[in-house]
């Protein structure tokens, strides 16, 4: 149980900091509560790339899935539009396939006891979010669901951050987002709130060192 108390994480060997919490905690969805099926990923991009005309490796599948090395950056690296890229997905997930294909990481129910209100912020689409949390049932872990588009703001934009915020009942300086990748921490950053970046791939597979407040491996650490 976490009360309104400050608590100290580790962040390295040699390091230690003080991470104020009391009135509300926000969670990325996708990499960092639940992960997906790799026959589902797989099968996703092989439709997409069939639709634009181009093939992704099972490395690529893996780097634009996970953010690792930033997702539209491995687009483009690839000569794929992102914008086209992203807006062909959308049209291909599936919200029931995805929901099936999908499980949460064996840490994850440690945030069902967290004495905090607690949010979500995804990127993930109203329809594949509602059914991922109704498949796994956890939708009452979160007192907030804001699902980034672009009416709500894309993290890092602050604004799907502030929104969730708000609904908690959160102000900057006594709440946290915890994310996996470089856009959840920019985003606290920017709603001026504390990020802890819970790290499940690796720098060396990331191709980058994410410096959130805090990291973490694993959810329980919280």
């Amino acid at each position: 149980m976490v009360g309104p108390i400050a608590h100290r994480l580790a962040v390295d060997d040699d390091h230690v900091s003080t991470l104020g919490i009391g009135e509300g905690w926000l969670f990325d969805l996708d990499g960092t509560l639940v992960d997906t099926e790799w026959r589902y990923k797989r099968e996703i991009f092989d439709r997409v790339g069939a639709r634009i005309g181009r093939g992704f490796d099972d490395r690529q599948v893996k780097q634009v899935w996970h953010g690792l090395g930033g997702r539209d950056d491995v687009l483009r690296a690839a000569d794929v539009d992102p914008e086209r890229f992203w807006t062909v997905f959308d049209e291909v997930d599936d919200p029931i396939a995805r929901a099936e294909a999908t499980y949460l990481y064996d840490d994850a129910a440690s945030i069902a006891d967290l004495d905090a209100p607690t949010g979500l912020v995804t990127h993930c689409p109203e329809p594949i979010t509602e059914r991922v949390l109704e498949a796994l049932n956890v939708g009452d872990w979160f007192d907030s669901v804001v699902c980034c588009s672009a009416e709500t703001g894309f993290k890092p934009d602050p604004a799907p951050v502030e929104t969730a915020l708000h609904d908690v009942g959160g102000t900057p300086g006594s709440a946290v987002l915890v994310g996996d990748t470089l856009s959840d921490v920019g985003a606290a950053r920017n709603a001026g709130i504390d990020a802890v970046h819970v790290e499940r791939h690796g720098h060396d597979r990331r191709g980058q060192c994410i410096l959130g407040d805090r990291r973490i491996t694993r959810l329980t650490d919280l």
